[in-house]
């Protein structure tokens, strides 16, 4: 996985920035306000990607893109949005799968003022994001009506996302991995994954492992959040968990995410464009500036980024300073003043 490279500390780091659509624009200029007024070592090079991409240039995902991030290695993500049912694939999908970013790392930590039924979770889910069900292979037999779509599950996928998540938990001074699997009924398939995870945990003596059926893990999660630390699982497993343990700490406008690879990093909000109030000054940027703020900690700069979570946070436990999303009647660009303030 991509390491925090010594060349970027105290020093101007590229960054690939792609605003997305809907409130995309928005809230990625309240990162970029945020970011300066911290002191934050970036330079933004930005590109479109998504449906405002489509409009331009007739390609959700133009090849600048991806030229970029090589040469950058490091983005900041908007939200973008994909025509449903018009043949375009996934951005997030395509981006994970050319620049080999096997690792979605979701965070899902309580935030004090954000009200949750909840209180101290801090979970950080490990999901492969390159195969599984979401690797794009289906066929479809038209005489017989049947669909099917193949769980490709590799050796070589499934210890490079467990060993990164193991990783992560001894940097981090965690205690706990869990792997999340399906190995009763799917026997072969995340059966392999399971077995791979065991190999590798005994590298890691000091850290404690565990294993939980996914249906199981869903109900654990909802009862006694506060009982886990790492989890790590396969593709959709860990697309649904990740997203539930959202649910636990107040949302998917509240929680950062990163797409990690051995050589490229691209850190996004996770919610959608929201195209309902896009240009109305209400959308709430706190999902994509902790995503900033994952990013700044590869990049070295611990300092700044410890200084924008806190005045992010300082924010947050106000509720009038919040955005409508969290019961306040602030506005974005409102929010990212009272963020800068608290600097």
């Amino acid at each position: 996985m991509a390491e925090n490279p010594s060349k970027h500390l105290n020093t101007m780091s590229r960054i690939t920035l792609i605003p997305g659509d809907g409130i995309g624009p928005e809230i990625s200029e309240s990162v970029k306000e945020i970011f300066k007024a911290a002191g934050a070592q970036v330079t933004w090079i930005e590109h479109q990607a998504g449906e405002t991409a489509l409009a331009a240039c007739g390609d959700v995902l133009p090849e600048s893109v991806l030229d970029s991030i090589r040469d950058t290695k490091v983005a900041l993500k908007g939200p973008c949005g994909t025509p449903v049912g018009k043949g375009f694939k996934s951005i997030n999908v395509t981006l994970r799968q050319k620049l080999d970013l096997y690792a979605n790392v979701r965070p899902g930590k309580s935030i004090k003022g954000v009200d949750t039924p909840f209180e101290n979770v801090d979970l950080v889910t490990f999901r492969e994001n390159t195969e599984g069900l979401y690797s794009g292979l289906e066929v479809y037999d038209e005489r017989l009506g049947i669909a099917d779509a193949f769980n490709r599950i590799t050796k070589v996928g499934s210890e490079r996302l467990v060993r990164a998540a193991f990783e992560y938990a001894r940097k981090h001074g965690r205690k706990k991995v869990t792997l999340a699997h399906k190995a009763n009924i799917l026997k072969v398939s995340s059966g392999l994954f399971l077995k791979i995870g065991l190999e590798v945990a005994k590298e890691y003596p000091d850290i404690q492992v565990e294993d939980k059926i996914i249906d199981n893990m869903c109900m654990q999660l909802v009862k006694y959040p506060q009982a886990y630390d790492v989890i790590a699982t396969t593709n959709l497993f860990g697309d649904i968990l990740s997203d539930l343990i959202a649910g636990l700490v107040g949302g998917l406008g509240i929680v950062p995410g990163a797409n990690m690879g051995s050589e490229y990093a691209v850190f996004e909000a996770v919610h959608g464009s929201a195209p309902d109030i896009a240009g109305q000054n209400k959308a709430n940027p706190t999902a994509l500036l902790q995503s900033g703020i994952m990013m700044l900690h590869h990049l070295g700069q611990v300092d700044v980024a410890n200084r924008v979570e806190k005045a992010l946070f300082a924010t947050l436990a106000i509720r009038e300073c919040c955005t409508g999303d969290l019961g306040g009647k602030n506005t974005t660009t409102g929010f990212t003043k009272d963020v800068i303030s608290r600097l």
